[in-house]
């Protein structure tokens, strides 16, 4: 353990900063759970659960109550400049060679998992500073896309993103993830998954999922 904790913290010194960030989002109503996401770094290092939980997602609103009159969200296809997602910094590591994720499809139902290389390409343009102008604080700044963002959509399509603060998103892989017959939980829920809102299923009832959009 200390042996490779001292090569990580020694590797993540070749990032022009400190941790890199993970981050998750569905496209609208199409709601999602996901129950791990690990990381295999550079170096050799897993990191399990750097990521647990509800993803990012424009519609339903938070704190939604009921079923709007008009549902003002379009779940098709992929944003042009997706932003971070829900997620966290993955500090103490490199930056990642494989991902894995395992995750619910509430809509459908349906239990994927997915394995995504990220390969040194990715990596380099992590490393990679570009002068950029940046609105948050009106200067000129060397901004990095040090953060991952992934889209998680029924069917089983990944698609991944890297981006930085003031950097627009750069498309790096589309992955298509596998069925795990396994069922929720690794099959410890008596096959139960997390139940969808309310909003979200009668989305579905009235127009149905729009497969092939992704």
């Amino acid at each position: 353990m200390l042996l490779l904790t001292s090569c990580t913290t020694a590797s993540s010194r070749s990032m022009p900063y400190g941790a890199w960030r993970l981050g998750f989002f569905a496209p609208d109503y199409m709601e999602v759970w996901i129950e791990t996401a690990n990381v295999l770094d550079n170096s050799g290092y897993v990191i399990f659960e750097a990521g647990r939980g509800i993803p990012s997602m424009t519609y339903p609103r938070a704190f939604s109550k009921g079923i709007p009159e008009v549902f003002k969200g379009d779940p098709k296809g992929w944003p042009e400049r997706p932003g971070w997602g829900a997620g966290k910094y993955v500090k103490r590591a490199d930056l990642p060679k494989e991902l894995y994720i395992r995750w619910q499809s509430l809509l459908e139902p349906q239990i994927y998992h997915a394995r995504i290389d990220i390969p040194e390409s990715t990596r380099e343009i992590m490393r990679r500073g570009e002068k950029t102008f940046c609105r948050f604080d009106a200067k000129w700044i060397i901004d990095y896309r040090k953060a991952i963002v992934i889209g998680l959509a029924p069917g089983g399509i990944v698609k991944v993103w890297v981006t930085g603060p003031c950097l627009s998103p750069i498309e790096v892989t589309r992955v298509q993830a596998k069925i795990d017959p396994t069922g929720p939980s690794d099959g410890l829920s008596g096959g139960k998954f997390v139940q969808p809102s309310a909003e979200s299923k009668a989305y579905v009832e009235k127009f149905g999922i729009p497969y092939g959009s992704w």
